[in-house]
Order: C-alpha cells, then sequence, then structure tokens
C-alpha cells in the first residue's frame, strides 16, 4: 500500500487575460494516519470493481481535524486561530488595517463562525506577506529536493513587491555620477537585481494537534501565489491536475505526513458571456480610437496645388572596411540652386525637406532629386587627418523606409611619397569638388571625361532613410478617384508605379542615343528609307 506524492515542487508560471480577481483555488489537505492509508486502499479497490456501484466507507474515512478543504480567492483574507485571538484585543489594534481585520473578526463570530480552521491566507496587504525570512520560503515543508537559495534569490527575498519607494534624483547631482565605472562588490550586489512589482498572496497551514491551534511554531506555507499585473501569474507549487498530492512532514519528533492537493476552482466563462466581453472590447477599443482620431484631428497641412512636398528623416548607420578607425563624416546635399554643409555622427538622426514645383508640362520633364554627397574621414590618436573615401547617395523616389549602402573610393598620387606622407603625417589627395565624384552641378558640357584619373576603391557607408510625400493630388486622387496626368503626381508613393523617375531617364538616354544614331548615318541611306516608306503603305 505503498502511496506515491508529486515531487515536482517549482514554480509554475501562466499567463491570463481575465482579470486576477476571478482566480479561485480549492486547497485540500489531509493528515496521512493508518486508518486514512487502509481506507484510500479498500476505496481504489472498490472503485476499480465496475460490477459495484461506488461504495463510502464512512467509519474507516478520517473527518474532523485531520481533513480541511477551501476554495480561496484572489487575495481573500482567511484568518488564522493566532490572528483571531491577536485582534480580539482592540488594545493590540495598532494601524487601520488591524482595526479592520477587529472589525471582521467581531462579524465573523457573531455571525456562523469561521469557514476555515487550518487552512489561512496572508494577503498583499498584510506585514507577515513582506516579512517572511528566506529560510521560511525556501525550506518550506512542501518542498522535498534541498538546494541552496542562488544568489539572486537571496537578494530578492529581501524585496518588497508593494508601494516601492521611487527616489527623485536630485537636480544638483551632475549627470557624471549617474554611471559608476568602477563599481564595487557591494554596489553590484545592491544595485544589480531585477525588481518587479509583484503583488503576492500565501496560503498557509497550521498542521498543530487537534485543540492546540494557533501557535507559530506550527505554522506552514502551503502555495504561493503572484501576479505583476499584466497578466503573469505565477504558482507555488503547481495545480495537481490530477497527479499525486504533495507530502508535507512536519518537524518535531512526531514527524506527522499531510497530504496536500491544489486545484484550479476558477469559472469558466460561457459562450455567451465570452462573445459579449469581445463585443464590450472591440467597442472599447473604437472608442479609444475615436479619441485619438479627435486629438489628432483632420486638419493637416497641405501644400499647394502642383507642389509635391518631399520629407526625408535618415541616419548614417555604420561605415565598413575603412583602413583607418576613429572615422567621421561630412556631407550635404545638392540641390538645384542651393547646398549646405552638414557634420555628422554616426546613428545620428538628420531630417531634409523640400517643395517641387512644375511650371509647365511637358514630356521630357523630370523632377531632379536632391543628391546627397558625403566624405568619410579618419582622425587618429596624433592628430592625423586622412581622406578615406569620397561618395553620393540619390534620394529615393519611393517614400518608405530604405536602407542603402554606398560604396566609396578615393583619389591616389602615383609613388611611394604620398603613401609614406599619409601613413607618417596624414594627409592625402583630396577633391576640390565633393560633387565630381558624381556630374557636377556646375557642369555644362557633353561629355565628363576622367581620363587620367587615378583612384582607389575604399569601404562602404550604410544608410537608413524614411521618406514621405506629400501632395495635394494624392488626397485628390483618393476621394474622387480621378486619374494623376502630371509627372510629379506618379511619383507619389503607390507601388505600382514604380521608379518612374529612372524609367523617364532611361528613355530620354535612349531617345538621345536615337537621334544621334540617326545624325551619323550617310544623307542617301536617309533618302533611300524616306523613298520606301511611301511604297510600303500603299
Amino acid at each position: 500500500m505503498a502511496e506515491c506524492w508529486n515531487t515536482h515542487t517549482g514554480d509554475a508560471v501562466y499567463r491570463s487575460r481575465d482579470a486576477i480577481k476571478n482566480l479561485k483555488i480549492k486547497v485540500r489537505i489531509q493528515k496521512v494516519t493508518s486508518t486514512a492509508v487502509l481506507s484510500q486502499h479498500l476505496q481504489d479497490q472498490v472503485l476499480s470493481q465496475k460490477c459495484r456501484k461506488d461504495i463510502e466507507l464512512k467509519t474507516l474515512t478520517s473527518q474532523g481535524d485531520n481533513e480541511e478543504e477551501v476554495v480561496v480567492g484572489w487575495q481573500e483574507k482567511l484568518f488564522s486561530q493566532y490572528e483571531v485571538e491577536l485582534f480580539q484585543n482592540e488594545a493590540a489594534c495598532q494601524t487601520p488595517l488591524d482595526r479592520q481585520y477587529h472589525a471582521e473578526i467581531r462579524a465573523i463570530n457573531k455571525a456562523k463562525g469561521r469557514r476555515n480552521q487550518r487552512i489561512f491566507t496572508y494577503t498583499d496587504h498584510d506585514r507577515y506577506t513582506n516579512c517572511f525570512s528566506l529560510h521560511q520560503l525556501h525550506n518550506d515543508l512542501v518542498s522535498t529536493t534541498k538546494s541552496s537559495p542562488t544568489f539572486l534569490a537571496e537578494r530578492m527575498a529581501s524585496v518588497r513587491h508593494r508601494r516601492q519607494e521611487r527616489r527623485t534624483m536630485d537636480s544638483s547631482i551632475t549627470k557624471s555620477r549617474i554611471i559608476n565605472w568602477d563599481p564595487t562588490d557591494e554596489f553590484v550586489k545592491s544595485s544589480h537585481v531585477v525588481n518587479n512589482a509583484m503583488q503576492t498572496m500565501h496560503i498557509m497551514g497550521d498542521l498543530g494537534p487537534p485543540g492546540k491551534l494557533g501557535q507559530k511554531e506550527n505554522e506552514c506555507l502551503l502555495a504561493t501565489i503572484k501576479t505583476d499585473g499584466s497578466g503573469t501569474i505565477i504558482v507555488k507549487p503547481n495545480f495537481n491536475k490530477g497527479r499525486e498530492p504533495y507530502r508535507i512532514v512536519t518537524d518535531g519528533e512526531k514527524r506527522e505526513v499531510w497530504r496536500l492537493t491544489l486545484e484550479n476552482a476558477s469559472r469558466v466563462m460561457k459562450l455567451e458571456e465570452r462573445e459579449r466581453e469581445q463585443i464590450m472590447y472591440k467597442d472599447l477599443y473604437n472608442r479609444h480610437k475615436e479619441y485619438l482620431n479627435s486629438l489628432v484631428g483632420q486638419d493637416f497641412e497641405m501644400p499647394p496645388v502642383g507642389i509635391l512636398r518631399y520629407l526625408l528623416h535618415g541616419e548614417i548607420v555604420s561605415a565598413n572596411d575603412f583602413e583607418y578607425d576613429n572615422l567621421y563624416i561630412n556631407f550635404f546635399m545638392e540641390l538645384p540652386n542651393s547646398e549646405s554643409l552638414i557634420l555628422s555622427f554616426f546613428s545620428y538622426p538628420f531630417s531634409f525637406e523640400a517643395f517641387y514645383m512644375s511650371e509647365k508640362e511637358n514630356e521630357e520633364l523630370i523632377p531632379q532629386w536632391p543628391v546627397l554627397y558625403f566624405k568619410v574621414l579618419s582622425l587618429d590618436f596624433w592628430q592625423r587627418y586622412r581622406t578615406e573615401g569620397y561618395g553620393y547617395l540619390l534620394f529615393p523616389a519611393m517614400p518608405g523606409k530604405h536602407t542603402v549602402t554606398c560604396h566609396t573610393w578615393r583619389p591616389v598620387q602615383t609613388g611611394t611619397v604620398s603613401a609614406l606622407r599619409r601613413f607618417f603625417i596624414g594627409g592625402s589627395a583630396e577633391l576640390e569638388d565633393n560633387s565630381y565624384v558624381r556630374v557636377p552641378g556646375t557642369f555644362k558640357g557633353e561629355r565628363l571625361s576622367r581620363f587620367g584619373f587615378c583612384t582607389e576603391t575604399t569601404g562602404s557607408v550604410t544608410f537608413r532613410l524614411h521618406c514621405i510625400q506629400q501632395a495635394r493630388a494624392f488626397a485628390d486622387a483618393a476621394l474622387l478617384k480621378k486619374r494623376r496626368q502630371k509627372v510629379v503626381d506618379h511619383l507619389g508613393g503607390f507601388s505600382q508605379q514604380g521608379m518612374v523617375c529612372s524609367i523617364l531617364e532611361a528613355y530620354q538616354r535612349a531617345h538621345k542615343r536615337l537621334q544621334e544614331a540617326r545624325e551619323s548615318l550617310p544623307r542617301d541611306v536617309l533618302n533611300s528609307a524616306a523613298q520606301l516608306q511611301p511604297e510600303s503603305s500603299a
């Protein structure tokens, strides 16, 4: 008749979207005696026989003080015999909570009395909940595995989980003292502790002999329930869920054995209640959405008719594969008639806003997007400056998020003198005009020749860009479903438009090459082709 026990006494973590106040736990303790063991064994044998009905062995079942079953709600206060005797005396009540317990105990005594004898609770408001010593929490009688607590467990055991003191930082403290660059062991032990605000509830048991209840040395921690208010519930030990009961062995000479069973007794929501709750949440979210829309409003700033507003928020993410470290970047954005110089740090955001207006509409009209020219430099410990590379970035023609990697190069001089100068004292060949990496804006000729210009490929720079395009035609097309006609409007951000600017540029280049080819042909070939056209049409 050996009995099996449940030895898994660790924490069980649950997540629930329901309110924690609906949590109900059924707790049952039973003292193991020779009569109880024989009764359980015979009861199992009778229930295993299919030809007989359930037989209750009332003569052998232990009743009275050796067994108790109670359903406990979240933060429901059940008084122990010790608390009843303590709070009955009004002179012993010092705090408002003590006086509240005094009134509740008087009301219970006037009524039918307590519904519990051995099982009681310590709620999150009780002084005992946050004053449990580490020895009590980790050496509870339910636990069967003997292990020493970790450093984190020791630190967390002394942390108060409610109404923590949030100290504000004094304005007189310098910012250099916020970070401790040389922490000591005592500082690490006192500061590096995860301290989440948790609500705690302990379910206790008075395992003293009958007639001698109310002694503190006979109290035993049966279960602990914690929640952080965001749907996470921690239960120790876990619910039995049909498995064997937990084994409790008391201290002392007798070494009495008790059974502990924990079950989730929360009421399951019906289908109608669940649907009604979903409708309520949906209505709540819609109301909150309408409230946010009312705060934002509908009167957005719109550009005038025929003007495209271009906004760009970007950052320089990284620079890779350069010869030297300690890099920084100078860059400027080139517009048709203006430019600006900016010194940038990595991961430091920059913003840009421009307005494009088309004065006349023709088939050769192509918007000229801004270009970002950048120069990568390095500065070492000996204050030696070196040019690491030049590059450019054409602003995206499509709105949205873009991650662009630009490759760079730098001019080099032939011979070893320039290489030695660059290595020992810094400095190297530089461009007078950074826009030379592309077609300069000041170039007015037909062909830009770089013949004989020596360069060396260096590293790459990665940009992260967020682009926004705004035009009144976009809103008109969405509301009135009108077809956009201008090239500027076609660059509005719909994915089916594609890279319209690139397509127009490619078409213009092909059209120009066709015209050049026609001009290079002999005149007799052109005249013969013109004579063949009437014959073919006939």
